[in-house]
């Protein structure tokens, strides 16, 4: 369609609006004068409605992009007749002619394009202007003076002061995914649900628990000498292999300074991967946690699988230190003189992951239950994470002021065992989104060439994380369903023909391919729900923690916290609960690098509430006691925040001040135990009723 060939259909169509418009209102006229009624007076002022097809004001910060200029009117248009809108309808009482001018002014800001800072964007730059202009969006590169829809950051959540919109990091994912903080958010999870998180090896934190890992594994060589593990060491802060090393004994770890400095984490290394073409390889799935609260995961339909460029053989003294043979990490093997770049999904050292599910299905492999594991694998891996993510959220963004929300895109990696057993290997907060490669074109000169592989997928990724996230889609699909429904009263029908004209904004996304993220929760909650132990056990702390933007609890608010819940008894006293705060808070500060706030972490809050869950409800499994614990808890918080409901009505009922409690009902945080985060919380998180312990 030509330039102004749009505004020319429309200038037409208004045209022939009024001279509709005009013919009706002189019949209104005579009407009107036949009934009496008075015609509006010659100088009496009307109501001034602004043009519907007049553009919007350029907004500040649109100066790369010149506002197109309006069309010239056409000479031949009759201006409307005094006393009818720029619909041709009579002002009458004005009541119709504001209802659909307003509408109009509304679909019109929605009809906008979304709005995208790019500005901090790095290496995921390319492959997101990619995806805007498939989306036919609008990208600010250097950024905005007035708000933008989405802000992309390449890092954190930090990197940029946000106070609206949305953003693509989550406040605390790049901490929570730390080895260590990774190891010891699921081996919570395994003390509770040992059978449901075994996808994950047993781990040692170090240097912290060195001698528990040499004791160990003296223990477990004792009661079976054939055993000969072999063990991965992982730096903490480590990326893209750096510092990581294979050991067979607990006396080869680098003890030397270094564990002082960097802490690591040493696993058990998996001896029987699956291999391909005799090569071990892993896989990198992109997750999208879309929503924290509630809690909202997707997972892309196709990932890479990246390959080792040494035929695999179970490690031995000699092998040890051949990385190429047992690390996978992209950034090591592209060194390799055996690294095979390639434009084929099915060859090369990074191929698709649908192209490996492909070929394990013409063996006459189960994909669905492969994709079944895997699935499970993720949701229980993000149900792990979310607790502490919910305290570093309210840290940053405390419920009650203004703020972004955010989502954010994970990279899961992950190696199937020779028995097609998924095994978790880590997950990455920035997971890279380049979608070139380096290519060596001389010794020491390289250059950055296309890869179509990373393109295909991460590009998708990236586009359709956009199009779930779009701002402006359901104030598009609200609009699209009214002008589908018959219009109120008697219009013209010229009037009925603009209003349901075609939009393309409507249908922006009919030359895009189907999204390819595919929503696994809460899809899927009803089968995960019963694993949410932490999470509710998150939710108490944070109503205990007092001060908005805090994340560690004090001796008040602990102490408050077994008063209110009604835990105190004679054989748990006050002065017991102080010395379990102290002891438990003293030895978790030693541990930790971050000493800027004194007081108790999640963490150790939940070693507390085991503790007492154990003392409480005995002789039964751990997580059937931590569960009737909650439960107690939850129960008598509703009972107290009942009262208060109560009270306050009274109070203002009778005009005299809210009754208050007793000093041990005092709470210092006056957030509701069924809403901590935000009003909409998941079911696994309201009061349930107070099970009685099994007798």
């Amino acid at each position: 369609m030509q330039p102004g060939s749009l505004e020319r259909q429309q200038a037409a169509r208004w045209e022939a609006a009024a001279a509709a418009a005009e013919a009706k209102m002189k019949q209104v006229r005579v009407d009107a004068g036949a009934a009496g009624e008075p015609e509006p007076k010659a100088g009496e002022e009307q109501p001034k409605d602004p043009a519907p097809g007049q553009p919007r004001a350029a907004e500040e910060g649109d100066a790369r992009d010149p506002a197109r200029q309006p069309p010239a009117p056409s000479p031949s248009k009759q201006a409307p007749a005094r006393g009818v809108c720029a619909h041709g309808k009579p002002r009458g009482k004005g009541r119709g002619c504001k209802r659909s001018c307003g509408r109009r002014g509304e679909e019109l800001r929605s009809r906008r394009p979304v709005t995208v800072d790019s500005s901090k964007a790095r290496t995921s730059l390319d492959a997101l202007k990619i995806s805007i202009r498939q989306l036919k969006w609008k990208e600010f590169p250097f950024g905005r003076r007035l708000p933008c829809d989405i802000y992309w950051h390449g890092v954190s959540f930090h990197d940029n002061d946000i106070f609206s919109g949305q953003v693509n990091k989550f406040p605390g994912m790049t901490e929570m995914v730390r080895k260590i903080t990774l190891s010891r958010a699921v081996r919570i999870m395994q003390d509770l649900f040992p059978e449901e998180y075994n996808f994950y090896p047993r781990s040692w934190i170090l240097p912290d628990e060195f001698q528990l890992f040499v004791a160990q594994v003296r223990m477990v060589k004792d009661g079976d000498p054939s055993w000969k593990p072999t063990f991965i060491v992982k730096p903490d802060g480590g990326c893209q292999g750096d510092g990581i090393y294979l050991i067979k004994d607990p006396s080869d770890i680098r003890l030397a300074g270094t564990l002082q400095s960097r802490p690591a984490v040493v696993q058990e290394y998996i001896c029987k991967p699956l291999l391909i073409d005799k090569l071990k390889f892993d896989i990198r799935l992109y997750v999208l946690l879309k929503s924290l609260d509630p809690l909202e995961i997707y997972i892309a339909k196709d990932g890479l699988s990246r390959f080792c460029t040494e035929p695999y053989q179970e490690p031995n003294p000699k092998n040890l230190h051949h990385i190429f043979m047992h690390l996978t990490n992209y950034s090591l093997n592209i060194h390799s003189g055996n690294f095979i770049h390639s434009d084929s999904v099915n060859t090369g050292s990074k191929r698709t992951f649908s192209s490996i599910l492909g070929r394990l299905s013409s063996k006459g492999v189960d994909i669905k239950k492969v994709w079944s594991d895997i699935i499970s694998l993720v949701i229980k891996t993000v149900i792990a994470l979310t607790p502490e993510l919910k305290v570093f959220y309210q840290s940053d963004i405390p419920a009650g002021r203004p703020g972004p929300t955010c989502f954010q895109i994970l990279g899961f990696d992950i190696l199937l065992m020779k028995n097609l057993k998924p095994i978790l290997l880590e997950v990455n907060a920035n997971p890279s989104m380049r979608i070139e490669h380096e290519q060596e074109l001389s010794p020491g000169v390289f250059e950055n060439v296309p890869s179509l592989v990373d393109e295909a997928v991460k590009v998708a990724v990236i586009r359709d994380t956009l199009r779930l996230m779009d701002p402006l889609k359901k104030k598009r699909e609200n609009q699209s369903q009214q002008l589908e429904k018959p219009l109120a009263g008697k219009e013209d029908a010229v009037e009925s023909e603009i209003a349901i004209a075609p939009d393309s904004s409507t249908n922006s996304e009919a030359h895009l391919p189907s999204i390819c993220l595919k929503q696994v929760f809460p899809k899927y909650a009803k089968q995960f729900n019963y694993l949410r132990l932490v999470d509710r056990m998150a939710n108490l702390f944070i109503r205990f923690l007092g001060i908005k933007g805090t994340m560690k609890l004090g001796p008040t608010g602990f102490r408050t916290f077994i008063r209110n819940c009604k835990l105190s008894s004679s054989s748990l006293s006050m002065a017991a609960v102080d010395i379990l705060y102290i002891d438990i808070t003293r030895r978790w500060n030693s541990m930790t690098l971050d000493q800027r706030d004194s007081g108790m972490c999640l963490q150790a809050f939940i070693e507390a509430f085991f503790y007492l869950a154990q003392k409480k409800f005995k002789m039964l499994p751990l997580h059937e006691q931590v569960a009737s614990l909650i439960d107690l808890c939850e129960y008598h918080l509703s009972l107290l925040d009942e009262k208060r409901l109560v009270c306050g009505r009274r109070g203002t009922s009778a005009g005299q001040p809210p009754c208050s409690g007793t000093p041990q009902d005092a709470t210092p945080c006056v957030q509701p135990a069924e809403s901590l985060l935000h009003p909409h919380t998941d079911s696994a998180s309201k009061p349930s009723l107070y099970r009685r312990p099994l007798s």
